[in-house]
């Protein structure tokens, strides 16, 4: 048994779906579970179209409109004439936001949130199915809601991993034995039987939920990338592709912000020791990454760049240590305000913390802090992470950059810094 998971750029249109079709036809193993995001950047104009319900905006039909258009635009170049049935299955679906947005907004933000943006899995495998039922692939639609149970915590629901793993046992694994199954990334379900997000870009973890609790043979993740690279091509001319991972390191570089794998995803794997392989859809005759138990280290650095950075340093008032006690008031605003930190030095008396700057959240904290502390911080900044660096590579990335933090562990070394001004 395998899970495959296919992520929004690799459903974007149409030939995005007959392209995973093909790669769903050369699969030779018997039991299979496909996992799909939501097509192209279509979650992006769910939380666009969101924002403007929960604003009374005058344009919220407007989008609603082209996120619909957008959809049967595909199942027309897919379907033609015989498109009917999966026609009518996808406006039904969007009816439900239909009845959602005819009313005033007068619930919590973050539960309308998870109700709309979460249809963007629904459709999205909803035309998938029907598609590779159309190509001769037995194929059965799964509502993913029906298996991942989690708590009412919305935009970031706690998967009640029991239960889950009791439903997807009793009631999903028969199902696979006779038909491929296609079903949501993303999301998942309450006990009174609403809908929940696991956090943006979740999609990676709920594929892996389903390999845990199903003790898959493997998941492979299917991007338009030839596997792990050791930088952002965005950032880097030339990249590496790393042909093996450890559990241990891909847990340190999804942490430090690696964005081709979701953080979350690494832990229910290792636990049951369930290979990872990174792959291409362009290219799925590549061997792409693999990411084991295997410890041996990445042979090449690693580069992690994030940028819109602020760096804050908090100074007791009356010159005292930072020392537990502060720490651990310091951290509990960090976590009031869901700021996460993204690294951190602390001195005798000063603590400084690298976060993204999020306007909103940052002024909230800092007005609590003030209270109790100096508050300095810079914004416009970049974090870089190299993961087994050495000093070429230091160099290499702070061309013409002044640097206002520096944290070196042995293998990790983290860098806040700015453009040095230009001279005039």
């Amino acid at each position: 048994m395998d899970i495959f998971k296919f992520g929004g750029a690799s459903v974007k249109d149409a030939d995005g779906v007959k392209n995973l079709a093909n790669i769903v036809r050369d699969y030779k193993k018997d039991e299979l579970l496909i996992v799909i995001s939501a097509m192209g950047k279509i979650t992006n104009k769910l939380e666009e179209l969101t924002e403007a319900y929960l604003s009374h905006k005058e344009n919220t039909h407007e989008i609603f409109d082209e996120i619909k258009n957008f959809h049967f635009n595909i199942i027309e170049n897919l379907f033609g004439e015989k498109s009917q049935k999966i026609y009518d299955d996808v406006a039904n679906t969007f009816v439900e936001i239909d009845w959602l947005i005819e009313e005033v907004p007068d619930q919590n933000p973050d539960y309308i949130y998870d109700q709309i943006v979460s249809i963007g899995e629904v459709v999205s495998t909803k035309i998938v199915a029907a598609w590779l039922n159309e190509v001769g692939n037995k194929t059965l639609w799964a509502d993913a809601r029906n298996y991942i149970q989690t708590d009412n915590t919305y935009r970031e629901g706690k998967v009640d991993w029991e239960k889950t793993q009791q439903i997807i046992a009793r009631d999903l694994l028969p199902l696979m034995r006779e038909n491929i199954i296609v079903t949501q990334g993303f999301i998942g379900n309450t006990s009174e039987n609403y809908t929940t997000t696991l956090g943006r870009e979740g999609s990676d973890y709920s594929a892996a939920i389903f390999a845990s609790c199903l003790n898959a043979n493997a998941l492979t993740i299917w991007k338009d990338v030839p596997g792990v690279l050791n930088a952002d091509p965005k950032w880097f001319d030339e990249t590496e592709k790393i042909e093996q991972l450890s559990y241990h390191d891909a847990i340190e570089l999804t942490y430090y912000g690696a964005t081709v794998i979701h953080p979350k995803t690494i832990k229910p794997l290792q636990n049951k020791n369930i290979p990872l392989y990174v792959r291409s859809f362009l290219q799925p005759e590549g061997s792409g990454t693999a990411i084991t138990k295997d410890s041996n280290p990445i042979p090449i650095p690693s580069f992690i760049f994030k940028v819109n950075q602020a760096l804050i340093s908090i100074l007791p008032k009356d010159y005292s240590f930072i020392i537990e006690e502060n720490l651990s008031f310091i951290f509990e605003l960090f976590h009031k305000h869901k700021i996460k930190i993204n690294t951190m030095l602390n001195s005798a008396i000063s603590f400084s913390v690298s976060v993204d700057d999020d306007p909103i959240k940052l002024e909230k904290l800092i007005a609590d802090l003030d209270d109790e502390f100096n508050i300095k911080y810079n914004k416009n900044l970049e974090l870089v992470t190299i993961r087994y660096y050495n000093q070429k590579t230091i160099d290499r990335v702070t061309v013409n950059k002044d640097i206002l933090l520096e944290v070196k562990s042995r293998h990790t070394c983290q860098i806040v810094m700015k453009n040095k001004p230009l001279n005039t």
